[in-house]
């Protein structure tokens, strides 16, 4: 899976052009934090300041809709709903925000594909999620949502939303990454204590090359509304596997792909608590995978030398597309999606405050003072340099 072969599909990992079109863009009232925090207009109060996000669940969404269609298990399109929310509610948290959302839910589908049960699932998933929020002390509410139907521009379903919160400037966390760091990494994948099943990791990146490059031709004859005829026949579908098929975990393919994101809220909202002070940055390894800090440091040399075991997923993912690693740390998180710079000093109380949630953490890498930013990756196999 070369960049080329990932820009083929009509993506980009990296977001290139968007990045390009906002540069010129006001950052609000912190330059260097990881979403845009602006003053508060919602009450005018010099104190406090309003952050908003939209973000949704992608291609995932058509990973959905071909495992209902060949499982006939609807449930599926619950997990696509908490994609669509966790996407939001933790990049705020990777700016201090862990309390008080309001969301709304922006659902496009084409109605002759997608019946309303369909929809009753997702709304159902948003209200699963925002429960399970509520029951670890992320007070988050539903303000409603619309659904479109818009068959002529959306070939299946398109599931998003946009969050809002109004947070206390002094608790804004501005990436501040500097050399003597060690970077905590919390797992993407296991079971944490607030999880009813075994995760893969899978997040909500990457799932178009994923889709295409893990299933098989089956898919391309059968479900041509799930991808584009723009894209050259030999990029469709051109993987082995049925989403039914084993994998050596408890989950088949399709559940291994279609895992719900995991929310890092109620640990990092723990993590806060006592430790606000002493950290420097915390990274959503989102768009970029393991390359998204290179967005909030300027002039520091980011070493990652002691990864965990990558999970399962991502070993498949690799093994199907043939793509070198280079390119898989750049889609994907591949085993941690989210960092924490922070002193040496303070790392072990982070770690233990993660497993306690059983999720777990260790820190993986650290940072050096460097004239240039640069991005080093060392996994046992290869040394990555970005």
């Amino acid at each position: 899976m070369s960049a080329n072969r990932y820009l083929e599909r009509g993506v980009s990992s990296k977001k290139e052009d968007v990045h390009n079109a906002i540069k010129n863009i006001d950052k609000g009232l912190f330059k260097n934090s990881f979403c845009k925090v602006i003053p508060d207009i919602l009450s005018n109060d010099n104190s406090y300041c309003n952050i908003m996000h939209a973000d949704g669940a992608g291609t995932k969404s058509a990973l959905a809709y071909l495992y209902w269609k060949e499982t006939n298990d609807i449930s599926v399109w619950r997990g696509i709903a908490q994609d669509a929310l966790i996407m939001n509610i933790d990049d705020l948290i990777a700016v201090g925000v862990t309390n008080n959302f309001v969301m709304s839910s922006t659902i496009g589908r084409n109605k002759h594909l997608i019946p309303g049960e369909v929809i009753s699932e997702i709304i159902e998933g948003n209200n699963d999620i925002i429960s399970l929020l509520n029951e670890n002390g992320i007070k988050i509410s539903s303000s409603g949502g619309e659904t479109a139907d818009v068959g002529d521009i959306t070939k299946t379903i398109l599931v998003d939303s946009t969050i809002v919160a109004r947070e206390k400037r002094n608790k804004i966390i501005e990436c501040n990454i500097r050399p003597g760091n060690v970077i905590v990494g919390l797992s993407s994948f296991g079971k944490s204590s607030y999880e009813n099943k075994y995760n893969s990791g899978i997040g909500s990146n990457g799932l178009t090359s994923a889709r295409h490059d893990v299933l098989s031709s089956y898919y391309k004859e059968h479900f041509p509304e799930t991808f584009s005829k723009e894209t050259k026949d030999k990029f469709i579908y051109c993987g082995s596997k049925r989403l039914t098929d084993k994998t050596e975990s408890e989950l088949n393919i399709g559940e291994s792909l279609l895992s719900p994101t995991r929310t890092y809220a109620p640990v990092i909202k723990n993590i806060l608590k006592d430790n606000k002070e002493n950290i420097s940055a915390i990274i959503h390894c989102t768009g970029g995978g393991q390359t998204k800090v290179l967005h909030f440091t300027e002039s520091n040399r980011i070493i990652k030398d002691n990864l965990f075991e990558t999970p399962e997923v991502f070993k498949i993912i690799k093994k199907e597309s043939m793509c070198g690693y280079k390119e898989m740390y750049s889609v994907f998180n591949m085993g941690h999606r989210m960092e924490i710079y922070c002193d040496k000093e303070f790392a072990d109380s982070i770690i233990e405050i993660s497993e306690n949630f059983n999720v777990a953490a260790k820190v993986i890498g650290r940072v050096e003072k460097s004239e240039k930013k640069e991005l080093i990756i060392e996994n046992g196999e290869e040394i990555i340099k970005f």
